[in-house]
């Protein structure tokens, strides 16, 4: 579809999503009244700026089905986040919304590499969490053989991985490489595999932990985005030039905004990815602000996909940590510790207060055979030091010390009161 005819099947969705909320969601009634936001005002995709923004905490305060646009007969499927930060948000689906995004995933799924000749190895966990059904109804849509592993019971992944002759693995990047420790110790040498294709998300992880990744297991590692408020995984995903996940932008607007003034920024700027539904019948969100902080990546992409790509996502506004004023993201400090030669893909970060001052202290594994670890402990305080412009302690430990996670890594224990 070329970007003329998309713009105008944004607009069109658009506009009957704005009106439709309008009239179904008490919250955006309301919403729309105190901005003076006429859906039948709106002319161009530019005038969604004059909507108002959602939060997550808009879904909790309307905790359960308060945001819902349908009636709940024609809710299908219901998820939820775990709630471990107050109430869930709850996000439902009409059968049409699953078919949907049984489509979204496998778009995803195809541009990676995955075809119906492959075997697909979901080590996602399937409950209320909306990666692992997303991927399996995606991959089976490609016509794959799905192998619905969930997550965990790591030796027995590599089992199956092994006798299945699993060919793509689904999971997160930091389990991924759980997974690559797990076979060394097993003796199982990864280039004996079937393994191709990775497709990984639900963590920011960086372009040294894809190098990673691919040197450790005969793979070719993809990213791909979503969220559950807005879909599940499907909202963009990579394709096999590696140079950016491409967005369904016939199912969603998105705009880059200032986190903190909110205002929109040229394309290629850094900021805030908001997300508009536009194909959402059961829970149509409008300008959702996701915290995720990206860029679009300009110009057009070698495979001829026309949707527009955006940058890894590199951290989340509201998990930035602040250290003595400076902002700081963990991938920040991943990039720095994946240059230094000797260093383990597995690392944790200490925040705490001495005297009155916050101080940083990475804990990062090194090799059993590494001579020289004040040497290491120099480089990765230095270039740290280079990079964010503040002073962290740094400490070596041992091989597989730290704890591995089988869904999305915990990287930031934070011991400061505030």
């Amino acid at each position: 579809m070329s970007r003329d005819e998309l713009a105008q099947l944004q607009l069109e969705r658009l506009q009957s999503t704005l009106s439709r909320v309008s009239k179904s969601v008490g919250f955006y009634r309301k919403k729309f009244a105190e901005m003076e936001a006429n859906p039948q005002a709106v002319t161009s995709l530019e005038d969604i700026r004059y909507f108002p923004f959602t939060i997550k905490a808009d879904l909790r305060d309307n905790y359960p089905y308060g945001m819902f646009a349908v009636p709940l007969r024609d809710v299908v499927r219901i998820h939820s986040s775990s709630g471990t930060t107050g109430k869930p948000t709850v996000v439902g689906y009409t059968r049409n919304d699953l078919e949907n995004w049984s489509d979204l995933c496998a778009r995803f799924i195809t541009a990676a590499g995955v075809t119906s000749d492959d075997i697909v190895q979901v080590s996602f966990g399937y409950g209320l969490f909306t990666g692992g059904f997303g991927l399996h109804y995606g991959a089976e849509l490609t016509g794959a053989s799905v192998i619905p592993a969930s997550s965990g019971n790591s030796r027995r992944q590599t089992l199956i991985m092994q006798d299945y002759k699993t060919t793509a693995l689904v999971c997160t990047p930091s389990y991924a490489l759980h997974l690559a420790d797990v076979m060394e110790d097993m003796g199982i040498n990864p280039q004996s595999l079937s393994l191709r294709w990775g497709l990984f998300g639900a963590e920011p992880w960086s372009e040294k932990m894809r190098a990673r990744i691919q040197e450790k297991l005969p793979i070719t590692a993809t990213d791909n985005y979503g969220l559950s408020e807005v879909m599940g995984p499907g909202v963009a995903g990579e394709c096999l030039e590696q140079n950016g996940m491409h967005v369904h932008e016939d199912n969603f607007l998105i705009e880059i905004v200032d986190p903190e003034t909110l205002e929109p920024l040229p394309e290629g700027e850094t900021g805030e990815l908001v997300i508009t539904t536009l194909h959402k019948e059961a829970l149509p969100l409008i300008r959702y602000r996701t915290r995720d902080i990206t860029s679009i990546v300009p110009g057009e992409c070698a495979c001829e996909r026309t949707g527009r790509r955006i940058r890894k996502i590199q951290g989340r506004s509201d998990d930035m940590l602040i250290i003595r004023g400076v902002n700081v993201f963990p991938s920040q400090i991943e990039e720095v510790l994946f240059e230094i030669e000797g260093t383990e893909p597995h690392y944790m970060l200490i925040i705490d207060r001495k005297d009155n001052l916050d101080y940083l202290e990475v804990h990062v594994e090194v090799g059993d055979m590494i001579p020289q670890q004040s040497n290491i402990v120099a480089r990765i305080r230095s270039r740290i030091q280079s990079v964010l412009g503040i002073g962290v302690e740094v400490r070596l430990v041992e091989p597989k010390s730290l704890e591995r996670f089988d869904d999305k890594a915990k990287r930031v224990i934070d011991k400061r009161e505030f």
